[in-house]
């Protein structure tokens, strides 16, 4: 049986699409954004967080990592080039400090998951959000869980970054209700610094959904210094009013909570004095665009 790998599940997700809906998180994402706000489902398979500060040292990890890759000093010590992300430590760990990120999933498993929470879609016009990391990079998956909601009633969104070859997108929008498409940068040389790919297959496949009647809501990431500009935001206005067809366009203002997980996966935070935008630049930036 077909099964996906996913690093969370979050019901009553209320920012994720319309109404009160079930998010399912698929790992892995073919992009690296600087801001990314969940760098534990970049990579495609199972990954440990430890979070230092909930640690006891109590030394239960050291005594079952069968790699003997963790060691108890001052504080508990990792060899990140021993450790195989097997979880073992995350098993023993009674604080939480340690926590194995991914697990695999099929899509009966998650389909019975998420009907519990159907009474909650019906009343408030939810369903059922694939989100990430990139769910596309999951293709199979995606779609086969996409389409076994649909059949069930159930409201579908997929939340994507639009880098997939155009069939595997177009496959999914035969199961999908409502996209919620991320739209960075318009400028790929900036594009390919600051999430490590071009844009123009992002832009090409856009084109083609609004083309085809697909339901898309854009979502903006508001990022100070890197795309707040008014040349960027210009840009994105005259790009967007060429799809005449979106059910509509939104701005997300950068925020820095995710950073913690950055230390947790021992990964580099790109961004760290960056602060949220105020409130008068992001309406700044919005008059811009035309919302």
């Amino acid at each position: 049986m077909l099964t996906g790998t996913i690093f969370d599940l979050k019901r009553y997700a209320i920012n994720d699409g319309p109404g009160i809906r079930t998010a399912v998180f698929l790992k892995g994402c073919p992009l690296d954004c600087w801001w990314c706000h969940n760098p534990e489902g970049r990579s495609p398979y199972p990954q440990l967080m430890v979070r230092a500060n909930h640690c006891c040292l109590c030394g239960e990890c050291v005594k079952a990592c069968p790699q003997g890759a963790i060691r108890l000093e001052d504080r508990i010590y990792t060899d990140t080039t021993l450790c195989q992300d097997c979880g073992a430590c995350a098993l023993v760990c009674v604080q939480g400090a340690r926590e194995l990120v991914g697990r695999t999933a099929t899509v009966p498993e998650l389909l019975k998951e998420i009907e519990r929470d159907v009474v909650f879609f019906d009343q408030s016009g939810g369903g059922v959000t694939l989100t990430g990391g990139e769910p596309l990079m999951q293709p199979r998956f995606a779609c086969e869980l996409l389409q076994a909601c649909q059949a069930q009633g159930i409201h579908t969104v997929l939340d994507t970054s639009g880098y997939a070859q155009w069939d595997v997108v177009a496959q999914a929008a035969a199961h999908t209700d409502l996209f919620l498409y991320d739209l960075k940068l318009m400028d790929d040389v900036q594009h390919r610094k600051y999430t490590g790919v071009s844009n123009q297959r992002i832009l090409s496949n856009l084109k083609r959904l609004v083309a085809g009647g697909a339901r898309v809501i854009v979502r903006i990431p508001l990022i100070p210094g890197v795309n707040d500009d008014e040349s960027n935001l210009r840009k994105t206005q005259q790009f967007l009013a060429g799809l005449p067809g979106l059910a509509g366009v939104e701005v997300l203002p950068y925020h820095d909570i995710a950073q913690a997980k950055y230390s947790a996966l021992e990964l580099a935070y790109r961004l760290p004095e960056l602060a949220s935008p105020p409130a008068e630049r992001v309406e700044w930036a919005k008059a811009l665009i035309g919302i």
